[in-house]
């Protein structure tokens, strides 16, 4: 059941005065029950019941740690019917979406609770002491990984489930052993206090010490300062918009004791299509981008914003097609007011800078929170030369560049911030003519993808999600697959050590 309240540990709580209620954006009309937004007094009382969690969690060992993770995901299934309304209601997307999400959750978690179940992941090193060695002796070395500490969690907006309450952030950190504190993205408060029930229960029904999970509600950055600015707070992950995450990472390096903010931001997602292959199979080329473009109303940070191509005669032909069948996709809803003005103001923003074109866009009334697809063009020249254009438009839009020749192409991609995904649409004959971009896009983004579509990540040891910034704020982790435990964790050397005080994972060798 939704209280409205706050999870300080395995206590509901609800001290303060100010509340925000959430937004059914297809109905455009506030949902009823009220979120009591946290005070400063319960992000202090959650902190300190992590703090000394973390001295009993972070000795639990990989097996317990498995159990935990399994019995959420297991809560979460419980939930049922309840929680894929609440889902629903609150974003606007359909039950498809929500039972495809939690899935994926369910999935994450159990991905981890298997990655700790053994010792393995800790890629322990083992140096025999070798005393007679001249000119020195060498002591017995052994290296192994630890947790940071309590982690604070962002709830994304455009994810309630997967980067959420639950999503990879949560059970990653776990995972290492760090306990979690999760500040509730505010347009969906009533989902993520529901996932927030079922991991207090897990908790409890495997034993957990109170405090390796807390709950707060709160809108803008109060809560969130408060808890970044926190000295028991180790270390923040986040996805969400370049502003906000920059914004974390700032607070977070000025603290006393800086402390690592994992943020996976913003994208345009550059997808280079060869003259070749549009000349192949240009029109299935379209169908695929116009789906991949509206595909849950382009509100993924891995949807295809920037199309580059070279220049032929037929390039405009492809463009219109693909302009006309991205509008012919019905329009859908976006999740909040807020997020469909976004869309609308960036892309206002980019179609009216010189040399954009909108090549088509949706027209006519709207439903409530409901946004027109575009698609727009512009010159490779115009593009290089006004950055203002290189932003991202979260939502249904593309931006398709027309390179003047393949060098231009390459600098196009040069001159791109970090991504997250870069896509090489080509034929089979164009491969011995590829490196030059290949080389240009790994050096710019966090994964490449050869004849398909950026939109989906899959969950899987070899995925990696991030890349250079602004795309994450650090390249080297990924906040998709079992190597974000990565993030949460990190290495100590323990020299000449009697064994009966070295962490069990380091006795047996």
């Amino acid at each position: 059941m939704i209280t409205g309240k706050n999870y300080i540990g395995n206590k509901l709580s609800a001290l303060g005065t100010i509340s925000h209620k959430t937004i059914n954006p297809k109905l455009n009309i506030e949902n009823t029950t009220e979120f009591i937004e946290a005070t400063f007094e319960e992000i202090e009382e959650a902190a300190q019941l992590a703090s000394e969690a973390f001295k009993v969690f972070r000795k639990v060992s990989g097996v317990q740690k498995a159990a935990f993770l399994n019995a959420i995901a297991n809560e979460i299934l419980v939930l049922d019917q309840e929680l894929i309304n609440a889902y629903t209601t609150e974003s606007g997307l359909p039950e498809g979406r929500a039972l495809g999400e939690r899935g994926r959750t369910i999935m994450q978690l159990k991905s981890f609770a298997d990655l700790v179940s053994n010792e393995d992941w800790k890629g322990n090193k083992f140096d025999a002491a070798i005393p007679d060695r001249q000119p020195l002796p060498k002591d017995d070395l052994r290296k192994t990984v630890t947790p940071l500490g309590p982690v604070v969690v962002f709830g994304a907006s455009n994810f309630p489930f997967a980067f959420s309450t639950a999503g990879g952030d949560t059970a990653s950190a776990l995972a290492a052993g760090c306990p979690v504190i999760v500040k509730a993205h505010e347009m969906h408060s009533g989902t993520s206090e529901l996932v927030a029930s079922a991991i207090i229960k897990a908790a409890e029904k495997t034993g957990m010490p109170n405090g390796v999970f807390s709950h707060l509600s709160g809108r803008g950055p109060i809560v969130g300062s408060a808890l970044v600015n926190h000295s028991k707070v180790k270390a923040v992950g986040f996805t969400g918009s370049i502003n906000a995450g920059r914004a974390i990472f700032n607070l977070a390096s000025k603290r006393e004791e800086p402390i690592p903010v994992y943020a996976e931001m913003g994208s345009i997602n550059p997808v280079i299509i060869t003259p070749l292959a549009i000349a192949n199979r240009g029109e299935a080329i379209a169908s695929t981008y116009a789906g991949s473009i509206t595909v849950g109303t382009g509100q993924f940070c891995t949807n295809p914003g920037l199309i580059i191509t070279t220049e032929n005669d037929k390039t405009e032909d492809f463009i219109q097609d693909l302009a006309n069948k991205t509008v012919a996709i019905e329009p859908q809803c976006m999740l909040h007011p807020n997020i469909k003005a976004g869309y609308n103001k960036n892309e206002a923003s980019v179609t009216s800078q010189e040399g954009v074109k909108t090549v088509a866009k949706i027209e006519g009334e709207l439903k409530n929170n409901f946004v027109a697809s575009a698609i727009a063009s512009v010159s490779g020249a115009n593009f290089l030369a006004n950055p203002k254009i290189h932003q991202e438009v979260f939502g249904p839009f593309s931006l398709v560049v027309k390179s003047k020749d393949e060098d231009q192409l390459v600098a196009i991609i040069e001159a791109l911030e970090g991504q997250l995904t870069g896509t090489i649409i080509a034929e089979k004959e164009d491969i011995e003519n590829l490196t030059d971009i290949v080389d240009a896009l790994t050096n710019r983004v966090g994964r490449i993808i050869f004849n398909g579509v950026p939109t989906g990540v899959e969950v899987c040891p070899s995925m990696h999600h991030g890349g250079p910034y602004p795309a994450s704020s650090d390249s080297k982790f990924t906040s998709v697959g079992v190597d974000a435990i990565y993030r949460w964790v990190r290495p100590v050397s323990y020299q000449s050590f009697p064994t009966e005080l070295l962490p069990e994972s380091l006795k047996n060798n």
